[in-house]
């Protein structure tokens, strides 16, 4: 690589905000910029975006970064995108219009499909795609798609539309108008990379294709709108940027050359390389994924088995996966439903001035549960309060449900793999929480490994599009970029965590199925 190429630009699209980012060879992040975007509620339990604001946003945080960090974009080696995954838009390649709004993860409206696919193709889909059926994933909103915007079924028979999901969309208008790309006829680069296309619930991941079965049984998606699939890290290079994102970055025309979705690109941000290894993120949500190489494994615990990422066409390494839906949203919650305290950071010192619940358990069911358990129709539970409870054992129990719900998971993940597992590199706003990590160690009885550099999603994106054009030669040169904060050790005694932990199951066991007992009170 000749030197004079200093940096990674890496576009993070993320649920409620785009940013950003650029990182120097060593993986220290040089400045970002972010910007949040408009969240769209039509309906209950519906959720949407507009692609367009949200494109609007990606070129103006291009344009702020570069203006604060003042470097000069024809140093930028290669860009990177990660992203929201599942969220689905299909638009027109002809004048870059979309036919709908984008449909977002979070959005329930297709749970009757997912109930007429779990009911007759359950172990067809698990089979080929490692997902448990659900409304999560994009190949149901896909379906909804054709069915309700009128002609557009018609549209796409004719190839007058193109489906992707928010990293082809970005990839596509970076891309836009520049002839170099892989995908010529449709105006830009129309690529989407395995471990996005593994979260469709069309995607074959032992073929690391497209499945025609899947395509006819989830409403009859016709195969020509799907984007091509390609690895994470491509050295044949998705494309290179066109006349509108160029002109902001005066006028350099810059490779676009790394892609996967964003927990995927954490757990490669943590260097998670060798099998095992495993990654936990700690946001409105949990993820917390485990390298398990090349082969995927068909989980018994109700895990996902989802790529991780690829360097080379037709091959990929595999992780496991598992969702926890409310996490850092119940400190929100107590924060700003109960108003209990006024910044989210209050929680810490309020937890930490007691030695424990009191026999106070809280689960966080707001939305239902995820992995391991898969209830939608959980609901939160505040459970063995006295009259001796006061607010800070309630917050305390909040940031505990935390490290119990990454226990359930990390010990389906041990079911599943027989891997014992070394440590837990974490990472994510509340990673920031030292009561939080000290007690996710005592509970697990794992290590817990916090490193200097939070943003290890951008970060993940940004060393997969480096390593494509050389700007990092290998795995190795960027194991060694990560450093670490701190470690903090297990220091609760074996007897006192076990029982801890049954309280907690037996909560949880109270928390289940609660909806179906008051379904007037949720409009079910």
């Amino acid at each position: 690589m000749v030197n004079e190429k200093k940096y990674v630009l890496v576009i993070d699209q993320g649920t409620t905000g785009t940013r950003a980012a650029i990182f120097s060879h060593d993986g220290s992040m040089v400045g970002y910029a972010y910007h949040e975007h408009t969240q769209i509620y039509p309906k209950p339990a519906w959720v949407e975006h507009n692609p367009l604001e949200i494109w609007e946003k990606t070129k103006l945080v291009i344009k702020e970064v570069i203006e604060y960090t003042k470097i000069n974009p024809r140093e930028i080696a290669a860009i990177g995108v990660t992203n929201q995954r599942e969220t689905t838009i299909i638009w027109d390649p002809r004048n870059g219009q979309p036919v709908y709004n984008a449909i977002v993860w979070q959005d329930r409206r297709t749970s009757q499909l997912v109930d007429y696919l779990k009911q007759n193709y359950l172990n067809v889909i698990q089979e080929k795609t490692g997902l448990v059926p659900d409304a999560y994933f994009s190949s149901t909103k896909i379906w909804w798609l054709l069915d309700n915007v009128p002609g557009l079924r018609e549209r796409a028979r004719r190839g007058e539309v193109i489906f992707g999901t928010i990293d082809t969309w970005i990839i596509w208008n970076l891309t836009k108008g520049n002839k170099d790309v892989l995908t010529p006829e449709k105006g830009g680069a129309h690529v989407t990379d395995y471990s996005n296309a593994s979260r469709t619930m069309i995607f074959n991941i032992h073929k690391l294709d497209w499945d025609d079965e899947l395509l006819e049984i989830q409403g009859k998606i016709p195969r020509d709108i799907l984007p091509l699939p390609r690895p994470s890290s491509d050295k044949r290079i998705y494309g290179y940027t066109g006349p509108e994102v160029s002109q902001i970055l005066g006028g350099a025309s810059i490779p676009v050359s790394g892609d996967a979705g964003d927990q995927q690109a954490a757990l490669f941000g943590q260097v998670c390389f060798d099998i095992g290894e495993v990654k936990s993120t700690y946001g409105t949500g949990n993820f917390i994924l485990m390298n398990i190489g090349d082969t995927p494994l068909r989980s018994k615990t109700n895990l996902l088995t989802t790529v991780f990422y690829s360097t080379e066409e037709k091959k990929a390494k595999y992780a496991l996966e598992g969702s926890i839906f409310i996490t850092g949203a119940a400190v929100q919650w107590f924060r700003d439903g109960l108003k209990v305290i006024e910044v989210s950071s209050e929680i810490e010192p309020l937890a930490a001035s007691v030695h424990d619940t009191g026999g106070v358990y809280f689960v966080p069911a707001f939305v239902g549960l995820g992995a391991p358990y898969w209830d939608q129709y959980a609901r939160g539970l505040i459970i063995g309060i006295t009259r001796g409870t006061e607010r800070k054992h309630i917050a305390r129990a909040i940031l505990e449900s935390i490290a119990y719900l990454t226990r359930d998971v990390l010990e389906a993940m041990i079911a599943d793999t027989g891997i014992k597992i070394p440590r837990i590199k974490v990472d994510g706003g509340a990673a920031s929480n030292n009561f939080l990590m000290q007690f996710q160690a005592d509970i697990t009885g794992i290590e817990v490994w916090r490193p200097t550099v939070f943003e290890t999603t951008s970060l993940g994106a940004g060393y997969l599009a480096g390593l494509a054009v050389g700007f990092w030669k290998d795995l190795e040169e960027i194991r060694r970029n990560w450093k670490l904060d701190r470690v903090f050790k297990p220091q609760m005694d074996p007897e006192v965590r076990e029982r801890l932990y049954r309280g907690w199951k037996a909560a949880v066991h109270r928390a289940l199925g609660w909806a179906k007992e008051v379904p007037w009170a949720y409009g079910l």
